[in-house]
């Protein structure tokens, strides 16, 4: 008998590191597009981690998930990227002691310029593509650049781990649940720069409840804080000797989710600023408030935006710039 869905197509890149170790098997689980929705995992890595992946494809199998088809299992980027539906781009080349940061801005454009290529001449055009792997913001824009005939709105990356980690230090501040916080958001890069907004945040669904009063404490939401936020996985390194996995995890499933099946309230995406209402130039790939609908992101509009907000959008901005000159230099002279 014929299923009543076909098999979605998810490509996972890096899927011998950790990240991807932490995600394959929920998505396999069906917690990523449904439990009646069927998979086919496409899983890349280099060659020297074809090994790893050959054991990540042991455990995938032996949890006899109903819903897992098949696994694409490979070190050969067009096998990987042929036809795929979603594209959750993991991995990237890390940051190692010493690096200047211009160094692996360099080596991470030439990786997101050969997948940005793949996914223009393999993957289906309706592909929507989630860059996580650092820096993801600039990533995406170099996976975009790379993929003219794919819609440049198909392209985001990774702010719902800074989202949510935002929400949860709000949460224990108050001694409240996290799902009493609503409408906080991220501006920005993912980075040190990036900017947890609570100006329009509530408590809870009371929207004369906001944050601000709430907490009674502007000194620590302008100062505390953002610095929490900003640096947190710098202190979870420093406490695991390990990065955030687990948390990485499930902020990539709650951003294609809340893509796919629509959010209720405001979530935090980092998409293409074209014509938005906050000053915000054209072309970077931004961390916004979104609403998401069947499938589409809309950036949220009639934010006001205060001095001091105004400040914290600039100095990230200014990062991200930064960053598009120097990639965007690297992708010429690599032509």
């Amino acid at each position: 008998m014929a299923e009543k869905k076909q098999p979605i197509r998810v490509l996972v890149t890096g899927a011998a590191g950790q990240i991807a170790y932490s995600l394959v098997f929920p998505i396999a689980k069906g917690e990523l597009f449904g439990a009646d929705q069927p998979v086919i995992l496409h899983l890349l890595d280099i060659a020297q981690m074809q090994e790893g992946l050959g054991g990540v494809v042991f455990e995938l199998q032996d949890g006899a998930y109903p819903l897992l088809r098949s696994i694409v299992a490979t070190t050969n980027v067009q096998e990987a990227f042929t036809d795929i539906d979603y594209c959750l781009m993991v991995g990237a080349f890390p940051r190692r002691e010493g690096m200047e940061r211009k160094d692996l801005l360099k080596i991470n454009t030439n990786i997101f310029k050969e997948q940005g290529g793949a996914l223009d001449k393999w993957a289906k055009k309706t592909v929507k593509v989630l860059v996580v792997g650092n820096p993801a913001n600039t990533n995406a824009l170099v996976a975009q650049q790379s993929a003219p005939s794919i819609p440049k709105e198909n392209f985001t990356a990774l702010t719902r781990l800074d989202h949510n980690r935002a929400k949860a230090q709000l949460a224990l501040k108050l001694g409240v649940p996290v799902s009493s916080i609503h409408n906080s958001f991220i501006w920005g890069n993912h980075s040190s720069t990036q900017y947890p907004d609570v100006n329009i945040a509530t408590a809870n669904m009371d929207l004369s409840n906001t944050i601000r009063a709430a907490v009674k404490d502007d000194a620590w939401l302008n100062g505390e804080f953002i610095k929490i936020v900003q640096q947190r996985g710098a202190a979870i390194i420093k406490a695991r000797k390990l990065s955030s996995a687990g948390s990485a995890a499930n902020a990539i499933i709650d951003h294609v989710r809340d893509w796919i099946f629509g959010s209720k309230e405001i979530v935090s995406m980092a998409v293409v600023s074209d014509g938005n209402p906050y000053g915000i130039p054209d072309g970077l790939i931004f961390s916004f408030p979104v609403r998401t609908e069947n499938g589409t992101w809309k950036i949220v509009t009639g934010i006001e935006i205060d001095d001091f907000s105004r400040k914290m959008l600039d100095l990230t901005v200014a990062e991200l710039q930064e960053e598009r000159t120097q990639a965007l230099e690297f992708l010429k002279a690599a032509l």
